[in-house]
């Protein structure tokens, strides 16, 4: 179903849905940028006692929520399936069984009410929360940092991605985790390293990845690495750190890397904006940090607020905006992509 030109409005009213990962969530955004409602289900606790996101526990919980996620997304903002304008729905990357029931919920919605279905790059997503925040201006720099993802992504107009950099094996948010399992703290460990950080020294010399001169990838798997030999090394010799500095100076190692190459992008590119999203985001060590680079520089930063960092589907409502003014549309043969590349 293709929308009419004369359909194409500024104003639209989205119905978006987000099923990732972990969290069964469904928003309703108009025009891009305004949020009617905004329901996450968490799914923590149950994945908590395993250390970390079991796939299959994910789509049945997914399966068992989307209904009632979405009512409520539509109850929250006052409005019925008749005034929609469209749905969206994250068609990857993911986990393919969580990704599938999102896809499918959203096909039954849009085929049952006659409404556009929108797909969206959950990246894109994390990258247009910052939407949700300030109007955009372009050249942009965004950093994704999350469970999976860390990337630099250069924006030189709207909907326009170009990845620069990303990582070359663990993500930034892969790494707090494992790091946090091996300092015996829950699941998600990267909230438990920033509060113990807050509370120690970086006084532990823990390596930083820089790679080759002038890469914008990143590479975190030996850090983490070293990490885990220098807490093991020092309990064979019954030696004692403190769980504080560890995480100040793990977090110190990952931050510094975040930042500086993030800087350097931002001035190659001449960029006027440049914005923090993803899971990771939330880190108070990392956005105090990214603040003080830009601060005094004529470089706008974005970091949304803490509820829009993690995976949701406001996020999915605000690139879905770009979608939607681009006609770009998806048939009934929409299917999620575990890998789907940035579009």
């Amino acid at each position: 179903m293709n929308i009419e030109k004369e359909q194409i409005k500024d104003d639209e009213i989205i119905l978006a849905i987000e099923t990732s990962c972990d969290e069964t969530a469904a928003a309703v955004i108009q025009g891009g940028s305004s949020i009617l409602s905004n329901v996450v289900a968490s799914q923590i606790e149950s994945h908590q006692r395993f250390g970390g996101v079991v796939p299959e526990l994910a789509s049945r919980h997914h399966t068992e929520n989307i209904t009632w996620v979405v009512e409520e997304a539509l109850t929250d903002a006052g409005v019925i399936f008749a005034d929609l304008d469209a749905v969206a729905v994250t068609a990857g990357p993911g986990l393919v069984g969580a990704l599938l029931v999102g896809v499918n919920a959203a096909k039954a919605i849009a085929f049952a009410h006659g409404l556009p279905l929108l797909p969206v790059h959950h990246i894109a997503g994390h990258i247009q929360a910052a939407r949700l925040e300030r109007p955009w201006h372009y050249p942009a720099l965004a950093l994704v940092v999350s469970g999976g993802h860390t990337e630099l992504v250069l924006l030189k107009d709207e909907g326009e991605y170009e990845v620069i950099g990303q990582t070359r094996d663990d993500a930034a948010g892969e790494a707090y985790d494992k790091v946090a399992r091996s300092l015996n703290l829950s699941y998600p460990g990267g909230p438990q390293i920033d509060k113990l950080a807050r509370e120690g020294e970086t006084i532990i010399p823990f390596p930083i990845a820089w790679l080759e001169e002038g890469s914008y990838d990143f590479s975190f798997s030996g850090l983490k690495s070293a990490v885990i030999n220098k807490l093991h090394n020092a309990k064979q010799k019954g030696e004692v750190f403190r769980k504080e500095d560890v995480a100040a100076s793990f977090q110190r190692s990952v931050i510094e890397v975040l930042t500086e190459k993030t800087k350097r992008a931002a001035a190659q590119y001449g960029v006027k904006q440049v914005v923090v999203v993803g899971g990771v985001a939330a880190n108070k060590g990392l956005r105090q940090s990214m603040k003080d680079i830009f601060s005094n520089t004529e470089v706008e930063l974005t970091i949304p607020p803490l509820a829009l960092c993690t995976d949701n589907a406001a996020m999915i409502g605000a690139a879905a905006h770009i979608q939607w003014k681009k006609n770009i549309q998806a048939d009934w043969n929409l299917n999620g992509k575990a890998d789907l590349a940035l579009f």
